[in-house]
């Protein structure tokens, strides 16, 4: 509707430029906004007040003069010009007609749209370290990240998913360390276990499989696997000692045991996530190893272009880049003086891999906590000689979980956690899945497992898929009762539905194609969250108050024309965020 409209504008404004009444230097962009108050019409437009100066006129004099260029149109019934010169629209019962018409045509692509412009995005999420299972705060980007790539696919962009596996560096190496202490206490020795270590079960269930498959092959007494060990705490240094381990583990088992150890600890963990994930609903195109970007001299190549640049400079024995040239705080070391790279140096890596992958666009989802991270970013890219914006960074705050009440506490490194499992577990996928994008990604986000289990309309997905089903139910209903449903009776007779309710949800339908639109630019699925608990309430008042299965077949099957339309947009609107729509409740 709003595309109609725009073209209508579009028109009366070239008659205007042809005519020689209006003089532009270019071609406009018609902007068409629904306006907030139907008494004022159903859109607006502000495109005289934008072009008053330009045309050297007064922008109601202005309006008047493309109200009156408009084309013909059956679908507008009158205009009005208001306040300093915005053009109103009011919009026929027929309008309204075709858009619900059009939803039950299309069906699945109902709302889609080709804005995107087949656009290569590259969406990179969640890309937790493989250190741990999945918690409820990873699930959050997870559902977030993923509604994001489906809103983007459904208004034509060409979305490629990725999940960055840091499979290199530090706390890969904390995990193996972790992994051989466990084993160690399963062969006998009597082991303090590190205070910086990864403490869950899953530890000991990766320690086991190994004792159980390698009998005593990493064995080593603890007395040697100690000596020269910096002192852990409460007396010493936490981060000494766990380097210090790393270090024995290194020695003591060699290279190709350390990489056994390693590879197994990794692999279990990653297929967990992957399970998870994949459960949860959440598909990856791509799991990207950092580790190869080593592998394969990536990441070597990325500092050598830095360094003919200039942009790297050595300091301490360390290779610094510099970042504050390209706006960020302070200068940023991409290799330490142990001669290690940075997780940063391999971040620049992946980001120019991923551009010279032929995408045009980058959009990373975060948790909140990397916020300082953007701007050295965003250097790196300008240093390799890239335009920053083609990075899009989203933030996304964790959520605190509720039960009863009280908060649960979580750690990742003591292994006191909720997983995302047991969270989908205790509430399902579907509760999780939309409670996750109730709010916007930057928000703070509390969530209740009581209210997502609860059946009441205070829980929003249950009210939105409890208005799918009523739908089911009456079409049940009719058959029972032997009466037939005739689409192309009802949709002819789509103006015999007068009462403000059946105007208020074809109201409510015609918006669903827009606020997809809207949600997909502005990466907030929340919009669409919030437009189906909108919706359900307008079909669950209209249920309340009016017979669907009236005596008069014609009322009849304009009536369950409207509700089919709006069970389609409930059908459309769920599988973008990944919820279910049953036919029973």
């Amino acid at each position: 509707m709003k595309q109609q409209l725009k073209q209508l504008v579009e028109s009366a404004l070239a008659h205007l430029c042809e005519s020689g009444v209006l003089q532009l230097e270019s071609d406009p962009a018609v902007l068409i906004e629904r306006t907030r108050d139907q008494s004022h019409g159903d859109f607006a437009t502000n495109m005289a007040m934008v072009l008053a100066k330009q045309a050297k006129t007064n922008p109601r004099e202005l309006a008047q003069k493309i109200v009156g260029a408009l084309p013909e149109s059956e679908q507008v019934v009158k205009t009005e010009i208001a306040g300093p010169g915005f053009i109103n629209f009011y919009l026929s019962d027929a309008a309204y007609g075709e858009v619900i018409s059009e939803v039950l045509r299309v069906g699945d692509k109902y709302g889609e749209s080709d804005v995107g412009g087949d656009e290569k995005v590259v969406m990179e999420f969640v890309s937790a370290n493989p250190t741990g299972p999945l918690h409820v705060g990873h699930g959050r980007g997870a559902a977030y990240g993923a509604a994001t790539a489906s809103l983007l696919r459904a208004t034509g962009y060409q979305v490629h998913c990725e999940y960055y596996v840091n499979d290199a560096g530090r706390q890969m190496d904390i995990l193996t360390a972790s992994v051989w202490m466990r084993y160690l206490d399963l062969c006998g020795e009597e082991v303090v276990f590190p205070v910086n270590g990864y403490q869950g079960d899953y530890i000991w269930d990766i320690a086991a499989t190994l004792h159980r498959e390698q009998g005593e092959l990493f064995l080593h007494p603890v007395d040697v696997v100690m000596d020269g060990v910096p002192e852990d705490e409460p007396d010493g240094d936490k981060e000494a000692h766990i380097d210090g381990l790393i270090f024995q583990a290194r020695s003591l088992l060699g290279s190709e045991q350390y990489s056994q150890i390693h590879h197994a600890a990794i692999s279990a963990i990653l297929g967990d996530i992957r399970d998870d994930l994949a459960e949860f609903g959440v598909i990856y195109d791509e799991w990207f190893s950092e580790q190869s970007l080593m592998d394969d001299s990536t990441v070597d190549q990325a500092i050598e272009k830095l360094q003919a640049s200039d942009d790297i400079y050595e300091q301490n024995g360390a290779l610094w880049f510099r970042s504050t040239n390209y706006g960020d705080e302070k200068d940023r070391v991409v290799v330490r003086d142990n001669g290690l790279k940075t997780y940063f140096a391999s971040d620049i890596a992946y980001h120019m891999n991923k551009l010279n992958r032929g995408f045009d666009r980058m959009i990373n989802i975060w948790g909140a906590d990397h916020h300082g991270y953007v701007p050295r970013v965003r250097a790196g890219l300008a240093a390799m000689g890239q335009e920053p914006d083609r990075l899009e960074i989203l933030l996304v705050q964790f959520a605190s979980l509720y039960r009863g009440g009280e908060k649960v506490q979580m750690s990742t490194r003591s292994g006191s956690f909720v997983t995302l499992r047991e969270l989908r577990s205790e509430v399902g996928n579907d509760a999780a899945r939309f409670f996750y994008v109730l709010r916007k990604s930057e928000q703070h986000m509390d969530f209740d497992l009581d209210l997502a289990r609860s059946q009441s309309s205070e829980n929003p997905v249950y009210y939105i898929q409890y208005a799918h089903a009523r739908i089911h139910s009456v079409m049940r209903q009719m058959g029972e009762k032997g009466m037939e449903w005739s689409q192309e009776e009802g949709e002819s007779n789509l103006h015999l539905l007068t009462e403000s309710h059946e105007k208020i949800l074809m109201v409510g339908i015609s918006r669903y194609s827009e606020l997809l639109e809207s949600a997909a630019l502005q990466r907030e699925p929340h919009q669409l969250a919030h437009y189906l608990r909108d919706l359900a309430h307008e079909l669950h008042t209209y249920y309340n108050a009016h017979q669907f299965l009236v005596d008069d077949q014609v009322l009849r099957n304009a009536r369950i024309t409207l509700i089919l339309a709006a069970r389609q947009v409930f059908v459309n609107g769920l599988r973008l965020l990944g919820v279910s729509a049953p036919e029973e409740m």
